[in-house]
């Protein structure tokens, strides 16, 4: 399989998802992409070497290489790039420009892909002769310059057989290559085996398949093909349609319709037990392909006897059944999964030939329907039926629609209604509790919330991801819910999906207000339990205003210390919100404080101010004490901080420290204010003023016993004694505080130190030991995205490499 390394530089989020629905694409032709975002999904720590290598390893060892080309990403390649910004980009464009420079400037190994023309004028003049594709018109050319499957199966013309049949017409079909091979393999006459059940949900085009495997047989191939269908309704755009004339309500009824296709209706007058030899014997004269269709509709000793039936067909012949459950053994079922994005677009392509707002739809939003839709044929087409139909003007209406259709017009209740009653009591759990993941998660993570044994839920998940409800990743050590399975859920099962909702808060609850608050201890315990926690969280802003308050105040350390700075920021805002509709004011000014201290450490110190403000509007309203006017004084120091007006931050927290030396002098806010002061003090070059402050920090926190404050004065010290040029004493005291700060997990402060370190022993010329630590601080820092700190740790990095 072929094998491409897709490098690129985002600017936001919209474009991320652009190169992923790209990859995706080239995945969908068998292309084995190799990209950041598919690392990160299937190994959440990142690389056990880091980022940066694991780029560099990428660029110079991929067999073959796809440049996104952007204007951000050829600055990285021409050295452009504002300094200590597109770290993994300029590491992976340095080492393709090696590997380009090597071949004497030509490397047919790598390529560029525009996704907007425009960016045509952005491509570096080194490498100007290499051809750029255009994903919009080129495609296809990229999947073959990859090595990728060409769409052979593709084609909007209507297929036709010479052999006499009563097939049903069949719509423009498209994808399902690999389907159709080994229904042909079954088919072949020197294969031995009956022919091939197609299993899966209603929806995926199973009808559709047998179908054109029938219309794709060769001449000579069979005598006659028969089809023969037990569906008694069907999905359109208007909603289900009953089925009336055709209906084959039995085994014995088929029977009865296979005789009269093959002229010989006096069959049926037999009695029953003679039907199936009479009609075996008719059979053996010549060689007919049978097509038994929707076999779940019959009662299961029907569908046991008609798998009996194809068993003992003559040789010669064949069948194709189709059926939404499982019949007979494995080795002749073809399970039926999602179809291909590149199948789904094509589809998509064809119908919008005659919808006009289909046709004004972007490939964006078409991936979209995809996505949530899981690729089931039926869903893509009713979804786009409803374009032009009431309010639905876009994708994004239909799909609404979709979520809330009305019980005649339901394809998911067509689709997925008679699953839910199948459904067995453990796979029930394990489908409530996925509906809670946003995103895949482990086969643990599924056992803990399902309340089931990970032996029991794991073949849960495997019986439903064969029936295309459940997506698992390649190795299948994660799951996914499908979407649209998850809103029929919660709409056909809503008392199943509120217990294990509460289930979740419960269990959450408990592990946050144990582990959380100022226990440093527990928070490895929070860590681990996360991916368990955090589909709680919108369980709770939508829960009882106290509840949500006492969660906010118990995980602000845990989601700062471990760098959860977007879910500490999001929860924070939503919860003032919340506080503010409840009337409670003085939480209200908590939330919003917090919040600031988030802007604060990505330095955003107009967003931080103006949460300040906030929060001191808000305990004004709640008639607050001295305690949260020094909170929000200090918030307010910390933003003249950011904005290098040291003497005023230096003023604020002095005023700050007296209110808070009111209300409690030996307090740990007065740590946190000491160590404040200091830092202002040693901007302004005050070091011995500094160093007084960073000492008496150090004797109250020590006196408190206040592990944080500890870790943080040890920290300011040792960059007090770089500053001074001191290496020694900063090597000895950055070495002291390191394990304090890995004790509390608070990762900014472990990077300080070892940036600290790194700076230091590079000083004593002892740089290949100082490489190690500049290299994990500057993974802390690019993990975190604070861009000042990945500036300075650049700037130690250099000077440990020279």
């Amino acid at each position: 399989m072929p094998k491409v390394f897709i490098s690129y530089r985002q600017k936001n989020s919209a474009e991320l998802e652009r190169v992923r629905a790209f990859a995706m694409r080239l995945l969908a032709r068998g292309i084995e992409v190799v990209l950041d975002q598919f690392y990160l999904s299937e190994n959440p720590g990142g690389p056990p070497d880091g980022w940066l290598k694991w780029s560099s390893d990428q660029a110079l060892t991929a067999e073959r290489v796809l440049i996104v080309g952007r204007k951000g990403w050829f600055q990285c390649f021409d050295g452009k790039q504002p300094p200590g910004t597109g770290l993994g980009a300029a590491c992976e464009a340095g080492d393709l420009r090696h590997r380009i420079d090597t071949a004497a400037g030509v490397n047919e190994d790598i390529r560029i892909v525009l996704f907007d023309a425009v960016d045509a004028a952005n491509v570096s003049v080194h490498i100007a002769r290499y051809h750029c594709f255009k994903v919009d018109t080129e495609f296809e050319a990229i999947v073959k310059w990859s090595g990728g499957r060409l769409p052979t199966s593709i084609t909007g013309v209507p297929p036709k057989t010479s052999i006499p049949n009563n097939l049903p017409r069949l719509q423009p079909f498209f994808g399902r290559e690999r389907e159709l091979a080994r229904i042909r393999e079954a088919l072949d006459p020197e294969n031995r085996t009956w022919g091939a059940l197609i299993d899966g949900p209603g929806g995926m085009g199973k009808t559709s398949l047998a179908v054109r495997a029938a219309y794709d047989c060769k001449p000579g191939q069979f005598d006659r093909i028969i089809f023969v269908s037990v569906k008694d309704r069907e999905m359109d755009d208007d909603g289900v349609r009953k089925l009336t004339g055709v209906i084959i309500p039995g085994f014995l009824e088929m029977l009865n319709e296979i005789a009269r296709e093959l002229g010989l209706a006096d069959i049926q007058k037999a009695a029953e037990d003679q039907r199936i030899r009479l009609l075996l014997d008719a059979l053996r004269s010549g060689q007919t392909l049978l097509i038994l269709d929707n076999l779940e509709s019959l009662e299961k000793t029907d569908r046991d006897q008609i798998f009996n039936f194809v068993k003992r067909l003559p040789q010669g012949c064949k069948a194709l059944l189709t059926s939404r459950r499982r019949i007979g053994s494995a080795s002749e079922e073809l399970i039926l999964e999602q179809l291909d994005q590149e199948a789904a677009l094509a589809i998509l392509n064809d119908l919008a030939r005659h919808s006009g707002l289909l046709a004004r739809t972007s490939e964006s939003e078409r991936i979209t329907l995809y996505d949530q839709t899981a690729g089931k044929p039926l869903l893509l087409r009713w979804v786009a039926g409803q374009l032009g139909r009431g309010s639905c003007r876009t994708i994004s209406d239909a799909l609404d629609f979709l979520r809330a259709c009305p019980a005649d017009n339901d394809p998911l209740e067509f689709i997925f209604g008679d699953l839910v009653q199948e459904f067995t009591v453990q796979e029930t759990q394990v489908l409530s509790a996925l509906t809670y993941f946003k995103f895949p998660a482990t086969i643990a993570d599924i056992a803990v919330l399902a309340e089931v044994s990970e032996q029991v839920c794991q073949p849960a998940l495997h019986s439903l991801a064969n029936r295309s409800l459940v997506v698992p990743n390649q190795e299948e050590v994660s799951f996914a819910l499908v979407p649209m399975v998850a809103d029929f859920l919660r709409r056909a099962r809503p008392e199943v999906i509120a217990e294990t909702g509460n289930r979740l808060e419960k269990r959450a609850y408990a592990l946050i207000v144990e582990n959380g608050y100022e226990n440093h201890f527990g928070f490895p315990v929070l860590d681990a339990a996360w991916p368990t926690i955090a589909p709680a969280l919108p369980l709770y802003l939508v829960g009882p205003n106290e509840r949500l308050q006492v969660i906010c105040s118990a995980l602000v350390d845990f989601l700062d210390f471990t760098g959860r700075w977007d879910e500490w920021l999001s929860l924070q805002l939503r919860s003032e919100q919340e506080a503010v509709a409840a009337g409670d004011y003085y939480d209200a000014g908590w939330r919003a404080h917090d919040a600031g201290w988030v802007n604060f450490r990505r330095r955003q110190a107009d967003e931080a101010l103006s949460c300040a403000d906030r929060a001191m509007l808000h305990w004004q309203q709640s008639k607050a004490d001295g305690h949260e006017f020094a909170a929000g004084l200090q918030l307010r120091g910390r933003v003249q901080y950011l904005k290098e007006d040291y003497a005023a931050a230096a003023a604020t927290c002095r005023e700050s420290l007296n209110l808070f030396r009111k209300v409690s002098s030996g307090s740990e806010n007065t740590t946190t204010l000491l160590n404040n002061l200091g830092g202002a003090e040693r901007h302004l070059g005050n070091w011995e003023a500094a160093e007084g402050h960073f000492r008496e920090a150090l004797e109250v926190a020590s006196a408190l016993r206040y592990a944080r404050g500890v870790a943080t004065s040890t920290s300011n010290l040792a960059i007090l004694a770089y500053d001074r040029q001191d290496w020694f004493l900063a090597e000895r005291l950055a070495r002291e505080a390191l394990p304090l700060c890995e004790a509390l997990g608070r990762q900014e402060l472990i990077a300080r130190n070892y940036r600290c370190l790194a700076a230091a022993l590079a000083k004593m010329g002892r740089r290949r030991e100082a490489l190690t630590y500049a290299e994990q601080a500057l993974d802390i820092f690019t993990r975190l995205g604070v861009v000042n700190n990945i500036e300075r740790t650049n700037i130690v990095l250099r000077e440990c490499e020279s």
